[in-house]
């Protein structure tokens, strides 16, 4: 995947925010910073670009949940009529503001994009910035201590404030990359949610997929070995010496984002989502560099009775991508003007629409396109 840029991305970055540093290698998102599906028909009247501004601008508003030391903050985008269904959107790895950006030059705004595409569905949003980051530093004084389980703790309480705020009987969690990782660990603790949405989620341990990204450059042969034996000591829950560590190495295994590692490779995203007794859409684009087609199916195999939508010309940030050149489908992360690819938002919709009783899996007008 993107492990050809794995040194040049890493290297000296930690990342900035406000002139403290924020959790940039924390995560190291082995998911996602090694750097149109036929739509069902829907039964509301999609909006035009111009209602879909002003609903914007008229029913968007900020919303907060507490955090262990000060509050969490979000951005709640919709309707929010007790009838109608509210979507959690959670973040993915690395220092990832509520619209889907970060300062390590991602600026696709896609959870912003999504959130727009919902209302415009009369589907709330609630997007969020996650524990010591951006808006919601007073959380927790480091943002770099935390772990998976922080995060379902975090999901915990937004899942509170957003029943207590809007009084909705539906509420859905969204996880992107990363995100769905937590959002499979925190729906364990929620009878209350109705349902899953598995956006671009890995189907395997991230330390098999960080060795997959390394292992695939012949660039990386000179570092590979050290980089797969620290991998192997954090899944055995050990910490790595650094001290004798490539520098090309240090932003992937610093020693202040080893606790994170230790607790996310712990987790196994197909067995969380085992005898999952609600609905669950997994939703994968076939251009995604980072997370692949083989993830989505190893998470449909784990609960058969998911909805799978796989989106040809599809990547990453859920953009339109018709080429196979590296460099095309990198600049889109950078481009928030350009919009969701087609397809995103009808699949997620559609899905809440044809299994919001939050009772059945009901299956919805998409299918496995078997590609």
């Amino acid at each position: 995947m993107l492990a050809a840029n794995l040194v040049a991305w890493w290297e000296g970055e930690a990342g900035w925010q406000g002139g403290r540093s924020v959790k940039g290698a924390d995560h190291a998102d082995v998911l996602a910073w090694l750097l149109l599906a036929r739509s069902g028909p829907s039964r509301k009247r999609r909006k035009t670009v111009k209602e879909l501004v002003k609903a914007s601008t008229d029913m968007e508003t900020f919303i907060d949940a507490p955090g262990p030391h000060g509050l969490l903050k979000g951005t709640m985008l919709g309707p929010a009529s007790k009838h109608d269904p509210v979507v959690l959107i959670i973040p993915g790895s690395g220092p990832t503001d509520r619209d889907g950006n970060n300062p390590l030059g991602i600026n696709a705004s896609t959870y912003r994009l999504l959130a727009e595409g919902l209302a415009a569905r009369n589907i709330t949003t609630v997007r969020i910035d996650k524990r010591g980051l951006f808006a919601s530093t007073a959380a927790t004084p480091d943002p770099n201590a935390v772990t998976i389980a922080d995060y379902v703790t975090d999901i915990d309480a937004w899942v509170s404030a957003i029943r207590q705020h809007t009084g909705a009987p539906s509420i859905w969690l969204l996880g992107h990359s990363e995100g769905g990782l937590v959002a499979l660990a925190a729906d364990k603790k929620r009878e209350d949610v109705c349902g899953l949405l598995l956006v671009s989620t890995p189907g395997r341990r991230a330390g098999e997929l960080l060795r997959e990204q390394l292992s695939v450059n012949p660039a990386n042969a000179p570092i590979l070995c050290q980089a797969l034996s620290a991998i192997d000591s954090l899944e055995n829950g050990n910490r790595v010496d650094t001290t004798n560590m490539s520098p090309a190495l240090l932003g992937l295994f610093r020693p202040q984002v080893q606790g994170f590692l230790i607790s996310e490779f712990s987790y196994d995203p197909a067995l969380l989502l085992e005898n999952y007794p609600k609905p669950v859409l997994i939703l994968q684009g076939l251009r995604d560099i980072q997370v692949r087609e083989i993830d989505a199916r190893i998470l449909k195999q784990a609960d058969p009775q998911a909805m799978l939508a796989l989106l040809p010309n599809v990547n990453h940030v859920l953009k339109h991508v018709a080429s196979d050149e590296w460099t095309d489908n990198v600049a889109t992360y950078a481009d928030p003007e350009l919009p969701l690819a087609p397809g995103v938002i009808e699949a997620i919709s559609d899905f809440i629409e044809k299994s919001d009783v939050c009772l059945s899996k009901e299956l919805p007008l998409w299918v496995d396109s078997g590609l």
